[in-house]
C-alpha cells in the first residue's frame, strides 16, 4: 500500500506539531510538509502534492478557505479538511462550497482526527454529528427564510485576497508585493471593493472581513 502524503497548515506551531504528532503515529500515513499561512500552503501543494491538506482557516495572508479554492483549482482531486474553532452554520456552508472533503473542529481533533483523515484517503467525506445536523437543519429551514439571509454582493477570489490583506493592517504597498501587483491596481482594487461593498472606511471592511469569516478573531 502506498504512503498517504499529508500537508498540515496551521499558523500556530504548537497546534501544527500536535498534529503532526497524532498523524505520524499512524501506520502508513507520512507529513510531507508544514504550511504556516495560506499562501505557504497554496506554494508547497503545488511542489509536494499531497494526498490531503489540513488546513486551518484562520491563517494570516491567506485563510484556508480561499486556499483550498486555490489548491483545487490546480489539483482537483487533492482531498481537503479544514480545521476550525468556529462551528456556525456559514462557516459549513463556505466549507462546503469550496470543494473541502471534511471539516473538523479543533476541539474535536484529538478524539476524530484520525477517523477524519481516514474518511479521506477512502475518498468519503467526514463531517462529525453535531456539524451534521447543523446542515440538516440548515436545509430544512424554508426557502425564503435562506434567501433572505443572504444578500450580500459575490467577491471574486481576488477580492477575497484583498480584504483580508487590508483587514490584517497591510498598506497598499505591502498588499501590492503578496499579490504582485503594482501599488496603483492594489489601491485600485480597494476602491472597488468598498464601492461594492458600500462600505466607507477600512474600519468598515475589516468588520465585514470578521463578519464574514474572512478573517478571523481568537
Amino acid at each position: 500500500m502506498s504512503v498517504l502524503r499529508i500537508l498540515v497548515a496551521d499558523d500556530h506551531e504548537v497546534a501544527r506539531k500536535g498534529i503532526r504528532a497524532i498523524l505520524e503515529g499512524h501506520p502508513g500515513w507520512e507529513v510531507c510538509g508544514e504550511a504556516s499561512d495560506g499562501r505557504e500552503a497554496v506554494a508547497s501543494a503545488a511542489t509536494l502534492k499531497p494526498d490531503v491538506l489540513l488546513l486551518d482557516i484562520g491563517m494570516p495572508n491567506l485563510n484556508g478557505l480561499d486556499a483550498a479554492r486555490q489548491v483545487l483549482a490546480t489539483m482537483p482531486d487533492a482531498r481537503i479538511l479544514i480545521l476550525t474553532i468556529h462551528d456556525s452554520e456559514q462557516v459549513v456552508r463556505e466549507v462546503l462550497a469550496v470543494g473541502a472533503r471534511g471539516f473538523l473542529l479543533k476541539s474535536d481533533a484529538g478524539r476524530d482526527l484520525i477517523a477524519a483523515v481516514e474518511a479521506l484517503q477512502n475518498r468519503r467525506t467526514f463531517f462529525t454529528s453535531k456539524v451534521a445536523q447543523m446542515m440538516l437543519d440548515g436545509y430544512l429551514r424554508p426557502h425564503s427564510e435562506s434567501e433572505n439571509s443572504n444578500h450580500q454582493p459575490v467577491l471574486t477570489p481576488r477580492e477575497r485576497e484583498v480584504i483580508q490583506l487590508v483587514a490584517e493592517g497591510k498598506t497598499t504597498k505591502e498588499i501590492a508585493i503578496a499579490l504582485s501587483l503594482s501599488v496603483k491596481t492594489a489601491e485600485t482594487h480597494r476602491t472597488n471593493l468598498m464601492r461594492k461593498l458600500d462600505l466607507h472606511s477600512v474600519a468598515d471592511l475589516t468588520l465585514y472581513a470578521v463578519r464574514n469569516g474572512i478573517v478571523q478573531v481568537y
